[in-house]
């Protein structure tokens, strides 16, 4: 009499009775979310993925800063797909109550990991703008060294003393970036003193005529010389040179090189380069009863 009851209520309610049907009513929604998930998710990673990657490519992208950015759109279709996958399956109200625990959560971590943000968001603008690249040889507050590595949140830096700097990506879009090597010439302004007897003209035609024998200069833009300072003991000629594809090693190879031979050619000349001095006008007295020395003006 009670499984009657039981059989008529099932009947009366519109309830599948057998178990199989039960059971397949039960996991359709999920089959159809595992189906719409993969389903969304392959074609995502086949179209829109490749597209990014075309995009970036487009824009000139180095590889090493395509690939973090792949990987987060890798993370974008994943999402995409799941939250469409929920809407296809039926599970309306889950996706609004899982939307509304990742913004509370989103917003939870977005407090806790302001900086951990700040230095992603800097890196994207580093992959977007490209103020430098690696192995380019950058400057900033008083730091300077050879770009080893820029990932999404730091950016690695090697200094010319062999010293590896971790630098968060914030500190760098933040400061000023001197980058010597984004072109591709480089000017160098070098300074020689002479005496303040010498001839400026001779100097002049030597410093520039040094510049055009140097293989590693640029003869055009031409090498120019101004008399730029008059010194304490001195005066000061500044010398205005371009070299073509710089990196650190040509930078300091060719400056000591062209100094030298401007040295070593005033030398030769009897050009003076001074060296500063005081004269200290004066006398001194002796007290031979006090054993005191002092000085008068």
């Amino acid at each position: 009499m009670f499984f009657g009851v039981i059989s008529d209520l099932i009947d009366t309610l519109g309830i599948a009775s057998d178990p199989v049907v039960i059971i397949v009513d039960a996991a359709m929604p999920y089959a159809i979310f595992i189906v719409a998930f993969i389903a969304l998710y392959y074609v995502g990673k086949q179209t829109a993925i490749p597209l990014f990657s075309r995009a970036l490519q487009k824009r000139d992208i180095d590889e090493h800063a395509r690939r973090p950015l792949l990987k987060a759109s890798r993370f974008v279709v994943m999402f995409a797909a799941i939250a469409v996958a929920f809407g296809v399956a039926g599970f309306g109200n889950f996706l609004t109550a899982l939307a509304a625990v990742a913004a509370a959560a989103t917003l939870a971590v977005g407090f806790a990991m302001q900086n951990v943000i700040r230095n992603f968001v800097s890196g994207l603008f580093i992959f977007i703008e490209r103020p430098f690249r690696i192995n380019d040889w950058v400057e900033w507050d008083g730091n300077s060294g050879i770009v080893q590595d820029i990932s999404l949140r730091v950016t690695r830096v090697k200094t010319f003393d062999n010293e590896l700097l971790t630098v968060p990506n914030s500190e760098l879009t933040d400061s000023v970036i001197k980058n010597p090597v984004a072109n591709e010439k480089l000017r160098l302004r070098v300074l020689f003193g002479i005496g303040y007897d010498e001839d400026i003209e001779q100097a002049t035609d030597i410093i520039i005529e040094e510049a055009k024998a140097h293989p590693d200069i640029m003869n055009d833009p031409e090498p120019s010389v101004r008399v730029t300072e008059l010194g304490d003991s001195h005066v000061g000629l500044q010398s205005r040179i371009w070299i073509e594809s710089p990196n650190r090693a040509d930078f300091v190879k060719t400056k000591s090189e062209y100094v030298q031979s401007v040295k070593e050619q005033f030398d030769a000349e009897g050009i003076n380069i001074p060296y500063p001095h005081r004269e200290l006008v004066g006398s001194i007295t002796v007290d031979e009863q006090t054993n005191r020395v002092g000085t008068s003006d």
